[in-house]
């Protein structure tokens, strides 16, 4: 019987886990420097975790198991509430603000489709305790700072930015009452990624009695900094409404400071689907608009304390692997995988094999990425599989390393090809071959 991988996971062939790899470099790299510290947690977390923390939508995605005890578990679909659970447990000893970040594999029962699949990496970053927006500015620079490192530019990506708050204080000024909100964000979520006439015939019904779709879009179609700044709307006028207007500008001030405008600009449509987010929300999107969000997070005020813990606000973002390794390969961007091999251990005569041997394990033995063939075959066939495996060079053990303890090592992008002693080899294996030792 042959068995097929599940659908919406992926098999991560050699070459596939040198990209991936590759990405999580770059992930942890930016991290570090930025001063956040990794951790992780469990795949396994109570269901409870998340009802009622990530909204419906979610939920109705999360893989669900019972343990034998009875307990409801949950494959973790995001990080963010483990990482709420896990401060709370330590809240009161752990220097603020936290600045941590994960990398790490989620899990969503959802219809895969392009950019979107049942299994997937994802890279989290957050900070928790401090309620200044310097945070969420901060959040936005190492977002563009991981952009910068992976060779995309402004032209290929934009950070797309809104405020919860205001959003809220505009349906209010519009007549939607606050437990009509989380209905209203769920919608406007989904503002561009449904056919518009089944967006305002689904928003009518719903919330038509106090707002029309018509009369609310002309606020919902801003799609720029510049325009939210020069609109004249009656609505953005009102003291509450315009206090955070003035919020918002002084996010774009931060980001000027830091240097990252070209990423940035406002969208009224960002709201971002679940539903602790309370303050600032943004999403990273390929300027061709060919694909979902690469990046997307925002301010969670109320989550800690939604789960026990203290009354200490956070603020973070996911990318997941998908949907980025898609997007550097239409840009021809993939970074290289981790160099193939330093040394390959190249037998010319069978009689030496002890020796060849003798040589893997030293070079092995001091870190050198070092491989040989199985197989008796002819030297320059073994030559080939060296190039084949990226070999940086071939250390050649003939009667000349049993008799003399010499070894002859080519470097194979240049050709040069030297003799020396095996215990200079061993001491400098990598050295350049104009300073071994002559045999």
């Amino acid at each position: 019987m042959k068995i097929q991988r599940v659908r919406g996971t992926r098999d991560f062939y050699p070459e596939d886990v040198a990209v991936r790899n590759a990405i999580f470099d770059a992930w942890r790299r930016v991290s570090i420097r930025n001063g956040f510290a990794e951790y992780d947690g469990p795949l396994l977390e109570h269901l409870d975790l998340y009802r009622a923390k990530s909204g419906e939508e979610l939920v109705g995605q999360i893989f669900t198991l019972n343990s034998r005890a009875g307990e409801e578990l949950a494959l973790r679909p995001e990080m963010t509430p483990t990482l709420a659970r896990m401060i709370n447990a330590r809240v009161q000893s752990l220097p603020r603000p936290v600045k941590w970040f994960s990398i790490g594999p989620f899990y969503r029962g959802e219809r895969p489709q392009r950019g979107r699949l049942r299994e997937f990496y994802q890279w989290n970053i957050d900070i928790v305790g401090s309620d200044d927006l310097l945070a969420d500015a901060e959040c936005l620079f190492v977002v563009a700072d991981l952009l910068r490192e992976i060779g995309l530019t402004a032209s290929d990506v934009v950070i797309r930015i809104n405020d919860r708050r205001l959003m809220s204080a505009i349906f209010r000024a519009v007549g939607i009452p606050a437990e009509h909100h989380a209905q209203a964000f769920a919608w406007v979520d989904k503002a561009d990624k449904m056919d518009p006439g089944a967006l305002a015939a689904a928003w009518n019904e719903s919330l038509g009695s106090f707002v029309s779709f018509d009369a609310l879009w002309p606020l919902l179609a801003i799609d720029s900094w510049a325009a939210l700044q020069s609109s004249s709307d009656r609505v953005l006028a009102r003291a509450d409404v315009e206090d955070r207007r003035s919020d918002v500008g002084r996010l774009f001030s931060l980001i000027q400071d830091f240097g990252i405008t070209e990423f940035c600009d406002f969208s009224m449509r960002v709201v971002r689907g679940l539903a602790y987010y309370t303050g600032v929300v943004f999403e990273v999107f390929d300027r061709k608009g060919a694909r979902r969000a690469l990046c997307g997070g925002g301010r969670y005020d109320n989550l800690l304390a939604a789960l026990g813990g203290p009354n200490v606000s956070g603020v973070g973002f996911g990318m997941g692997d998908v949907i980025l390794t898609e997007l550097l390969e239409d840009r021809h961007l993939t970074p290289p995988g981790r160099g193939g091999l330093d040394v390959f251990v190249v037998v010319a005569d069978e009689s030496a094999r002890s020796e060849a041997l003798r040589l893997v394990a030293g070079l092995r033995g001091r870190g050198v990425v070092t491989d040989f063939s199985y197989r008796r075959s002819p030297v320059g066939k073994q030559m080939a599989v060296a190039a084949s495996r990226g070999a940086a060079r071939c250390a050649i053990v003939g009667t000349e390393t049993r008799e003399r303890q010499c070894v002859s090592i080519k470097e194979m992008t240049t050709g040069r090809q030297v003799e020396c002693r095996v215990e200079a080899f061993l001491a400098e294996p990598m050295a350049p071959l104009g300073e071994a030792s002559e045999g």
